[in-house]
């Protein structure tokens, strides 16, 4: 298909006419031929169009000019090369408004023009967005509201979708190229877009809101240690650590919730391991950017249409055990893969390295033990206590605090068993002491004053760790 074919289609959906949009839900049922449309069916279920009333009930003059641009560039353009398109968009736009009384002085002709060029060749009203570096992830509650995060912290955003319609197109051109689909025997899909950013669709009857779209967005520039201290993630002395800990071999599992930055620590995690061993990296959606030459990066696959062919996690790492490994690093444990990654720990491939869901260091103990039930292997649960204590050697309990900054909380090591119990005992941790008149959280990352037991091995392994490391200062 030419692109003027796919503005052609684009333009169809972009520059409706008026009337027709303006069709009660009623109406355009009647209109349609028996198949079930979902947007239809999610009004129904909802009971009124979606729209704000200013919005279903008019269309504003710069609607009006974007509708009527729309028109021209399919009558007027012949021209195949896109660098050849934006600038005659430009061009139009300067000639309509000057032509056009009803246009004078109303409409912002830039932003006409960059909405235009966003639907035809970008993500249409949160191309922007994606383009912010501040901004970290897009969400997309419908066609009204779209959050943004940045800094840690959410926000409603100006941009806006015309209707459903207009953000199924958003979704329709997320999951088209890399042969997905988002209908109503598959409303839920993740994606990603070329430039790595994971993306998660849920369409109507499910979203109640209309079609929601979540854009984690994927950093260009992984950050590296010294941005975390920077941050105020880490400190000096705990980056001193944990460097010395991977090049130790260490079997280290990344903890947090959803947002704290594991993955991000992670990627740190994983720089700190020499340029000469063979890493194998496992991930739902590669997001992980090791600069050392010898990675092979394996992804897991969705099921097909027909529910076939689904390719998962725990598939990749038995896997990767036959790829001569000199390091596995897993994106997130959630599954019965933490049976096979255990195992792999106890078994030669040190140095290891994950991340898993859950609140504290004990917790992410107790989550391994349900992961590994979750397998389909029964064991009892001392046996699986004794393989992750004989396992894994530290935790990084990774948190985002409530003004939205991010911590490394806890640095944790794994003692082993007393009788039925795994013990554990912090390394370094966050001290909260306050909050300030602007909600900014008070606090600093110290160390216990307890030097690990692991020490020894770091020291037969050549590296020297300062004792004033675990020491708090005064």
């Amino acid at each position: 298909m030419s692109l003027l074919d796919k503005v052609q289609a684009k333009a169809a959906l972009l520059g409706a006419d008026a009337a027709a949009a303006d069709e009660t839900a009623a109406a355009a049922e009647s209109s349609k031929p028996a198949k079930k449309d979902l947007l239809t069916t999610f009004r129904q279920v909802r009971g009124t169009d979606p729209r704000p009333k200013e919005q279903a009930g008019q269309i504003s003059k710069h609607q009006e000019l974007k509708n009527k641009l729309h028109k021209q560039i399919l009558h007027d353009l012949k021209d195949d090369d896109v660098d050849a398109i934006l600038p005659k968009i430009d061009a139009m736009a300067i000639q309509m408004i000057s032509e056009d009384e009803g246009f004078r002085g109303k409409v912002d002709r830039k932003k006409v023009v960059d909405e235009i060029i966003h639907d035809l060749t970008g993500f249409g009203p949160i191309n922007p967005l994606l383009l912010d570096p501040e901004v970290t992830e897009v969400m997309v509650n419908g066609p009204n509201q779209v959050y943004v995060e940045r800094n840690g912290k959410i926000e409603l955003s100006y941009v806006q979708f015309r209707d459903d319609e207009h953000v199924m197109h958003i979704i329709e051109k997320i999951v088209s190229p890399i042969g997905r689909r988002v209908d109503e025997s598959s409303p839920m899909v993740d994606a990603r877009l070329p430039d790595g950013s994971r993306v998660n669709v849920i369409i109507p009857p499910l979203a109640l809101v209309g079609p929601t779209i979540t854009i984690r967005k994927f950093s260009k520039d992984p950050y590296t240690i010294e941005n975390l201290i920077n941050f105020g993630t880490v400190t000096r002395d705990m980056a001193i650590f944990l460097d010395a800990c991977v090049k130790a071999r260490l079997n280290i599992f990344v903890s947090g919730g959803t947002g704290s930055g594991k993955t991000t620590t992670l990627n740190v995690l994983s720089s700190f391991i020499p340029a000469d061993e063979r890493i194998v990296t496992i991930e739902d959606a590669a997001e992980l950017q090791l600069s050392q030459e010898h990675v092979v990066s394996l992804e897991s696959r969705p099921p097909n249409i027909e529910g076939k062919g689904a390719i998962t996690i725990r598939d990749l790492v038995r896997n990767s055990l036959r790829m001569r490994p000199e390091r596995i690093v897993i994106g997130e444990v959630r599954g019965g893969e933490a049976l096979d990654m255990l195992q792999a720990m106890n078994t030669g491939h040190d140095g290891s390295l994950a991340t898993g869901h859950s609140n504290s260091p004990r917790d992410m103990i107790a989550r391994l033990e349900t992961l590994v039930l979750m397998g389909g292997i029964e064991l009892p649960v001392k046996a699986i206590r004794e393989q992750i204590a004989g396992a894994v050697d530290l935790i990084i309990q990774q948190s985002r605090l409530k003004d939205g900054s991010r911590k490394i909380t806890n640095i944790t090591e794994v003692l082993g068993m007393e009788g039925d119990i795994i013990v554990l005992q912090d390394i370094f941790t966050y001290r909260q002491i306050g909050v300030d008149a602007n909600g900014k959280i008070i606090g600093k990352l110290v160390p216990t004053g307890v030097r690990p037991k692991f020490y020894e091995r770091l020291e037969t392994s050549g590296i020297h760790i300062p004792a004033s490391v675990f020491i708090e200062e005064e």
